[in-house]
């Protein structure tokens, strides 16, 4: 778990923000651990987001596969409503099938919208169904501008969303290892190599650091991007919506990190998983777990303020057996300037089961003897 301290609550607008032009209709660029906005424009108009849409439709799918409920190696079955649908596709025959890891990468690398209605189907049983798991997400995560028609962004009424929302959904999918894994594919050759997908975010070869995202395009969005890229340890994550003409949303987008990298560097203290300390066991199998990092310690500053960035460690003085891979065990508050802007849990690295008798006599024999003087 991770908890944002900034005064300003990780997404709303600095105070005084210097000016940078971008011909984006919108635009935002975070720092994606913490979701401190290091700059925005017209970031909460609602506007059509294109195939950036399927942001939402993979995020929900890889929340899906982390709950054991879907499995990459599931084979989906292409409905005739499937291979109906028009725009970007791998073109599916009704009634073909691909395993769930390749329709995942035709919509991610391809852009394939035939693709989303069968992962879609698949899943939820219908794409109406999994249109509404994508709204019910959006609102657990607290978007207000946004709402989804449809699981792979062609115009329709009532679909929309907002730079800022799309900013929250990026950060959010990139929770999950795959979604990086996934849209940073440049290549991939579909159906033993028949079909070859070329990554439609060109940033993946033109931007040093670019490794995921989504771009979307159509007359009524114009030209739209959400993705991220990491330099020196800062990843940042950037949205244009509504840029005008062929290839101005990489631009635009490669405008806004310039920016982001040249001001900003990232003060890392333990990346996810990172061991700071253990915990006794009180009745345990074992008489200590290790204490380590749910997610990274890490926060944004401009450059040349690293030094003013300080942290404590809170342990808990022991823990009762059973003890779960993941349970909260502490936390790391980082401060910069003495001022708390970050709390982050530290939980237990693996299980903890009770001891058996055996094992509590051990431990009672060993404390009772005594060296021999």
């Amino acid at each position: 778990m991770i908890t944002i301290l900034f005064p300003t609550q990780g997404f709303a607008a600095p105070e005084q923000q210097p000016l940078l032009e971008t011909t984006a209709e919108s635009a935002i660029l975070i720092d994606a651990v913490t979701g401190k906005v290091l700059f925005e424009k017209a970031a909460d108009v609602e506007r059509p987001p294109a195939s950036v849409t399927k942001v939402m439709t993979l995020l929900v799918a890889l929340e899906q596969l982390a709950k054991g409920k879907i499995s990459l190696s599931d084979k989906v079955v292409t409905s005739e409503n499937a291979s109906g649908m028009g725009g970007s596709q791998v073109y599916l025959e009704p009634n073909e099938e691909l395993s769930m890891r390749e329709m995942l990468i035709s919509i991610a690398v391809g852009s394939a919208n035939d693709a989303c209605v069968a992962v879609a189907e698949h899943i939820a049983g219908s794409h109406e169904a999994y249109v509404k798991m994508m709204n019910d997400k959006a609102k657990e995560l607290g978007l207000k501008h946004t709402h989804f028609a449809n699981a792979y962004g062609l115009p329709a009424e009532g679909h929309y969303t907002s730079a800022r929302d799309l900013a929250v959904m990026m950060r959010e999918a990139l929770k999950y290892p795959l979604f990086s894994k996934l849209t940073s594919i440049k290549r991939y050759d579909l159906r033993g190599g028949e079909f070859v997908l070329w990554n439609t975010n060109k940033l993946l070869w033109w931007y040093d650091g670019c490794d995921g995202g989504k771009t979307g395009w159509t007359s009524e969005a114009k030209y739209c991007l959400a993705s991220t890229c990491k330099r020196n340890g800062l990843r940042l994550i950037a949205v244009v919506m509504a840029t005008p003409e062929p290839r101005s949303h990489f631009r635009e987008s490669m405008r806004l990190y310039n920016y982001g990298f040249a001001r900003y560097e990232a003060a890392n203290i333990a990346e996810q998983g990172k061991k700071l300390g253990k915990i006794r066991v009180s009745k345990g199998q074992w008489d200590w777990v290790d204490a380590v990092t749910a997610s990274d310690v890490a926060i944004v500053v401009p450059k040349g303020e690293k030094k003013s960035v300080t942290y404590k460690l809170d342990l808990l003085p022991y823990v009762k057996a059973p003890v779960k891979k993941g349970q909260k065990v502490g936390q790391v508050t980082v401060m910069k300037d003495k001022e708390q802007v970050l709390k982050v849990n530290l939980v237990a690295a693996r299980d903890v089961e009770k001891g058996g008798v055996f094992k509590h006599i051990v431990k009672l024999v060993r404390s009772t003897i005594t060296p021999a003087e």
